[in-house]
């Protein structure tokens, strides 16, 4: 039986701006008993995970990155970090952050880091220890203080405004042993009362599977999901800076889309894979099956009740939900005549993505032709691409950079959809390289041209989702 309590996670953007998330979504108008059976997972403050490990979207190095490099440059980034740390704390004086309390905490971790890393490029010098063996354990040793130091402050700050608010950090800081993840939760909310207290917990866990290992950067989604798992939720929340909508209202215009509100993990799993995560695929899957619903609600607009993912729903009317794509896209053909007839030729292409970690978004095949759609961030790539090559020495093996725009609906089992989508495209003059359509109809995808890009997305919305609103 769930209990009464929802888990809530709040993104690094919003994290930021803490006081509107007091304002809007831990205090607001709540009074007394109302405040709790809230459990509050915390992201990193906006840009410090950047810092630590490297920039997630452009791939700069920061500590780790340059730690890792042996570039010799990790000190000064560590410093620059420590400053960007403590200047995010004097940003929140006004909500009654004690500074000299919060600064210290920022330099103790730092200043802990910084001892170790040392004693780790002196260890290394001797040459008995890989980066194999060493960086993984940075990686996780960095990863965790971005959350440790959002979650204190936030502490800080909500006791200053009369809220039991407790901290439960997960990120094993001075911890000798290494539990799993579910025991190291478990652990650390023993004898914590939800109806009279709100724990304020870290969105990095430190546990014996390795968390960053496991999941990269998505792991505060998956300490989300494990809470509300192990502890029956009623609810999870993830509040971020914007809604679920129809489409990017940067892109198509605030006044043109709409706010998605529900659909089903079916289609949280399919936004996923467009790099649009309403959460982690990893993190829903636990949450899906004990049927705990997730809401996405918008920080900023606390009265709107957002999107709720459950795991029944399907529209009552055939309609797109959304428009949405990936401009980071590379096609990997393989063309060989010798392919035709032939069983398990796709399967020894996929023992090289699966050796080198790479995933597929979208396929096409034919009598002598495969390609595969895959994510040009991976660094795995061009050393997958060789293997390829070396294991097909007969086949031509080419690469095109591109992009996949999918529309999205948990009912599109209606005649047209895919013409009217055509059309549009065709209408607009960009012209559709490939397409993918599955028979369960929940999600077709277009690779186009990247210049095509932002030009199909509004294209296919003008077509399929503002006409209908019409």
């Amino acid at each position: 039986m769930k209990r009464a309590h929802t888990v809530e996670k709040i993104g690094g953007t919003s994290m930021t701006c803490f006081g509107d998330v007091m304002k809007n979504v831990i205090i607001g108008r709540r009074k007394g008993s109302e405040l709790y059976n809230r459990i509050f997972v915390v992201s990193a403050y906006g840009g410090v995970t950047n810092r630590l490990l490297e920039d997630k979207k452009t791939g700069e190095p920061g500590i780790y990155g340059h730690f890792a490099m042996e570039d010799g440059k990790w000190e000064e980034k560590l410093e620059e970090t420590r400053k960007f740390m403590i200047d995010l704390n004097h940003s929140f004086a006004d909500l009654g952050l004690n500074l000299e309390v919060a600064d210290a905490f920022v330099n103790e971790r730092l200043d802990g880091i910084k001892i170790c890393l040392r004693d780790m490029k002196r260890i290394r010098s001797f040459g008995h220890f890989t980066p194999d063996h060493y960086l993984p354990a940075m990686r996780e040793f960095l990863s965790a203080i971005g959350e440790a130091h959002s979650a204190f402050n936030s502490v800080e700050i909500l006791r200053h405004h009369g809220v039991n608010a407790v901290l439960v950090d997960l990120s094993g800081w001075m911890e000798t042993t290494s539990l799993p993840m579910e025991k190291m939760i478990e652990t650390h909310l023993a004898g914590i009362d939800f109806a009279t207290t709100m724990p304020i917990v870290t969105g990095y866990v430190k546990c014996a599977e390795g968390i960053m290992n496991r999941f990269d950067r998505g792991y505060s989604e998956i300490t989300f999901s494990k809470l509300a798992v192990i502890t029956e939720a009623r609810e999870g929340v993830i509040h971020k800076e914007f809604h679920l909508s129809t489409g990017d209202p940067k892109l198509m215009g605030v006044e043109n889309v709409r706010t998605i509100g529900n659909t089903n993990f079916d289609i949280a799993d399919q936004l996923a894979d467009m790099a649009m995560e309403a959460i982690h695929p990893k993190a829903s899957k636990e949450m899906e099956q004990k049927n705990i619903p997730i809401r996405v609600a918008n920080t900023f607009q606390p009265d709107h009740p957002g999107t709720l993912i459950s795991n029944d729903y399907v529209s009552p009317t055939p309609r797109v939900e959304m428009i949405c794509g990936r401009n980071d896209i590379i096609a990997v053909e393989v063309h060989d005549p010798n392919m035709v007839g032939e069983s398990g030729y796709d399967y020894r292409i996929m023992e090289n993505f699966y050796r080198n970690h790479i995933s597929y978004i979208a396929k096409n095949t034919n009598a002598n032709t495969i390609t595969h759609y895959v994510s040009s961030r991976n660094r795995n790539l061009g050393r997958c691409l060789e293997e390829i090559k070396a294991c097909f020495p007969e086949a031509t093996i080419t690469t095109k950079e591109v992009a996949i725009i999918a529309v999205i609906g948990s009912n599109m089992k209606l005649p047209g959809f895919l013409s009217r989508a055509a059309n549009a495209l065709a209408e607009a003059k960009i012209n559709v390289l490939a397409l993918d359509q599955c028979i369960r109809q929940v999600n077709m995808q277009f690779v186009v041209a990247r210049e095509d890009y932002k030009a199909a997305q509004i294209a296919l919305h003008r077509e399929l989702v503002e006409k209908e609103q019409n």
